[in-house]
């Protein structure tokens, strides 16, 4: 089934039910008012959800159409937002383009850090910034939401709680992150709120492209109207969802409700670094590593971080060509303060 939260004058907006088409919704707050208090109590609601589902693919419900523009992110907020770095050669490419060396122990134990989960945006809200100056870098993710994880789960464990999927722009400034890793304390203030899928599902809509563990499709990511990636989510990810959950769930119990994000899916070509679409590779889901490449082989970047008025798309489709979880599309705009 396919859910999604939407704008209802309040916080945490409210819980519909969405078609496979992503062209209709019916109500479900009705069964519970919010994503998070469905999370919280799944074994009991997911039923009732999805019965609610197969009712509004036969349509034996009342129904609205269902707007994108009008859907906050799947949660607008969350316990916790904790972000991996699956896909090493990411890793490889942007520390290289902070001249910082790649440890060996990256290949076998996963990076991660914990993000703002307080104020997610919409998947239609622009990305508002003070500063061009700041690097401002999409990121384009996969992600899973969990059921309650004990502290301790094993691999088994830890995929058998994923209860949805969604997509991420995990926006990024650049220009920010080495003086805050500098100081040893991780990121802050160069992790701003992130976006997510208008829609978050559950892991047998993909189909057989979801394996348990990595969703086996291109993750589309477009900027101004230009293909800009088109990285097989499934291909070149060192680590799955259930090696990141268990890697999180180490040392700490992870709430429902919980959100591990897969970090910048990234795929290599022949061995090496990538090419861009427009060269015949799959491209990239983030600036920073095109202009890596651009470092690498010009010996300077030249593409820019994005500017105000850039508008970046991020989308995932099925085999067959539709759309999975809907877009998130996003324009920078300039931040004033009232």
């Amino acid at each position: 089934m396919k859910l999604a939260t939407v704008r209802n004058g309040r916080r945490d907006g409210r819980l519909v039910v969405v078609s496979r088409n992503l062209a209709y919704c019916t109500d479900a707050s009705f069964l519970v008012p919010t994503l998070q208090a469905a999370l919280d109590d799944w074994a009991r609601i997911a039923p009732h959800l999805a019965t609610l589902a197969e009712s509004l693919e036969h349509g034996a419900v009342p129904t609205e159409r269902f707007r994108e523009h009008e859907a906050l992110s799947p949660l607008p907020r969350a316990y916790q937002w904790a972000d991996g770095s699956a896909y090493v050669n990411h890793v490889e490419l942007v520390r290289r383009a902070r001249g910082a060396e790649m440890p060996d122990s990256f290949w076998t134990d996963p990076l991660m850090y914990q993000g703002g989960s307080d104020s997610f945006l919409a998947p239609r809200d622009p990305i508002r910034m003070a500063e061009e100056s700041w690097g401002i870098d999409m990121e384009g993710e996969i992600a899973v939401v969990v059921d309650d994880v004990p502290m301790g789960a094993g691999r088994e464990e830890a995929g058998a709680a994923i209860r949805l999927l969604m997509l991420v722009n995990d926006v990024s400034l650049r220009g920010l992150i080495p003086g805050e890793l500098g100081k040893g304390f991780g990121f802050f203030q160069s992790k701003p709120s992130s976006a997510f899928s208008p829609v978050a599902v559950t892991p047998d809509e993909p189909g057989d492209a979801w394996d348990g563990g990595k969703l086996h499709l291109p993750l589309c990511v477009d900027l101004n109207g230009a293909p800009f990636g088109r990285a097989n989510a499934g291909v070149d990810m060192t680590f799955d969802f259930p090696a990141l959950i268990a890697h999180a769930a180490r040392t700490r119990p992870l709430a429902a409700g919980t959100i591990i994000g897969s970090g910048t899916v990234s795929n290599k070509l022949d061995g090496g670094p990538g090419k861009p679409v427009g060269e015949g590779g799959a491209g990239y889901s983030c600036i920073a590593e095109l202009r890596t490449i651009e470092s690498i082989r010009d010996g300077a970047p030249k593409t820019p971080f994005l500017r105000f008025g850039d508008t970046v798309r991020i989308e995932m489709k099925d085999r067959t060509g539709h759309t999975i979880f809907g877009a998130i599309e996003q324009t920078v705009e300039k931040h004033e303060r009232a």
